[in-house]
């Protein structure tokens, strides 16, 4: 008993949202904002010294780094929400074996997706929709890239348990670190040893390398409870609760993983009948992907700052901060969503022209495709917050769901019917369809919570 008023007493329960939500979620949304910028970075060098193709090959890898995140997501998501419900409860005992486990499920992640990786390299870049023109710049991207997914797994999976132990500063440094290095090898590889799209490849695989350096030398210093190496052979029970509250974020990374894969496919079939060929298409699509993740790195990274929050109140029965908590993180959201929307609108040309000039059917493409496609992302912000509350709260199958929305449920379905009748227009106009369903969903889902829980 003494234990929980203990734990009750925890700065998680008692400071005020207005200044803990801040402490938790900069640093969240630093650490999202870096691990963008391994992809947004990579394309703004690649566009500018390798060209549209090398646009389109990094668009090609793009599921491989998603589908590597959904793993990294499902064990530190699933990790540390599970963490945090039982250091409110007071379980401590409990919280060390979610911990352990999850680090150990991290490692073994990371090291099969490599293999697989390698071991099917070629059908994988042609599942993924590359070109012929394409295809020799992605072998030559993913073929390195593939050698860092261990280390990237275990970044961010490791960093939201990091997080969760109460050393957002400390997750957040590891990430920028590992960025820092990429953006500068990233011209020096590129321009200065002429490595072209190679370099940009190993750059990002020696920052992801530091990055999980710095992870593996917090472990010893874990500050709630104490790890030592036998926690860290993952223990089936323990596994299988951290994947039923990390399958919200995997499931909605796979999601997009699968969206990009059809999107992939269906541009390349349908822009070979249009006046845009398919590697204009393919190029732009991965541009506006990477640009959009800026955006989506903010929110995500403030829900991810929440769920700490989320997690521990509503296990200790404060429901009124979880309701503050959700109300003040979705008004900041929704503000960052209209920001973006005003941005995409306004200077869709000027953001094509970071990433390497091109046609003018390749600006004009661009400009289509961010008006319209991204028109509803004005509501974008509330999807992904929703779907990591009712994960954070324990209510995994309503986080799943909500996580597989947008993607799976709404855009696919419209992205492979609409352009039968549409062509390729069909895609630009299932996206602002998909986003205005998926957010009108959330609200209803978040609203109907709020009446269920005790006041």
């Amino acid at each position: 008993m003494e234990q929980v008023q203990e734990n009750r007493q925890n700065p998680l329960g008692t400071e005020p949202i207005g200044k803990l939500l801040p402490r938790f979620a900069i640093p969240a949304v630093i650490s999202m904002l870096v691990s963008a910028l391994y992809n947004i970075v990579d394309q703004i060098f690649i566009g500018q010294g390798v060209g549209m193709y090398g646009n389109a090959a990094t668009n090609v890898a793009f599921p491989l780094t998603t589908l590597a995140t959904s793993l990294g997501l499902l064990l530190g998501i699933g990790g540390a929400s599970n963490f945090n419900l039982e250091m409110g409860r007071g379980n401590d005992d409990k919280a060390r074996g979610i911990a352990g486990s999850a680090f150990g499920s991290l490692l073994i992640a990371g090291i099969t997706i490599c293999v697989l990786a390698r071991i099917f390299l070629r059908p994988l870049i042609i599942l993924f929709g590359a070109t012929p023109v394409v295809m020799d710049y992605a072998m030559d991207y993913v073929g390195i890239t593939s050698l860092g997914m261990p280390f990237y797994v275990l970044t961010v999976g490791g960093n939201h348990l990091i997080r969760a132990d109460g050393s957002p500063t400390y997750s957040m440094s590891a990430m920028v670190s590992g960025a820092v290095v990429n953006t500068i090898l990233d011209p020096l590889f590129i321009f200065g040893f002429h490595m072209g799209i190679a370099g940009a490849a190993w750059a990002t695989v020696i920052g992801q390398v530091l990055s999980a350096v710095l992870v593996f030398v917090y472990l010893p210093r874990f500050k709630t409870v104490r790890l030592s190496l036998r926690e860290f052979l993952p223990k089936g029970k323990c596994v299988l609760a951290i994947a039923s509250l990390g399958a919200a974020s995997c499931f909605n990374q796979l999601a997009m993983t699968v969206t990009q894969i059809v999107m992939n496919n269906v541009l390349r079939s349908y822009g070979e009948a249009s006046v845009y060929g398919s590697d204009i298409p393919l190029a732009v699509v991965g541009i506006v992907a990477k640009v959009n993740m800026v955006f989506m790195a903010i929110v995500i990274g403030l829900s991810q700052g929440a769920q700490p929050i989320f997690g521990f109140n509503y296990g200790a029965e404060k429901y009124g901060r979880v309701r503050a908590t959700y109300r003040c993180a979705g008004t900041v959201a929704t503000g960052i969503a209209v920001i973006a929307f005003l941005g995409f609108q306004i200077f869709p040309r000027q953001i094509t022209s970071m990433f390497g000039s091109g046609e003018e059917l390749y600006y004009q493409f661009s400009i289509q495709y961010f008006r319209t496609f991204m028109f509803c992302t004005f509501i974008n912000g509330l999807q992904p917050l929703t779907a990591n509350f009712f994960t954070s709260i324990g209510r995994s199958t309503r986080g799943i769901l909500l996580s597989m929305t947008r993607q799976l449920i709404f855009l696919v379905p419209l992205v492979v019917f609409l352009p039968m009748f549409m062509g390729i227009d069909g895609v630009i106009y299932a996206g602002p369809v998909a986003d205005g369903a998926a957010g009108i969903l959330a609200i209803y889902m978040v609203w109907k919570e709020f009446r269920r829980m005790p006041r």
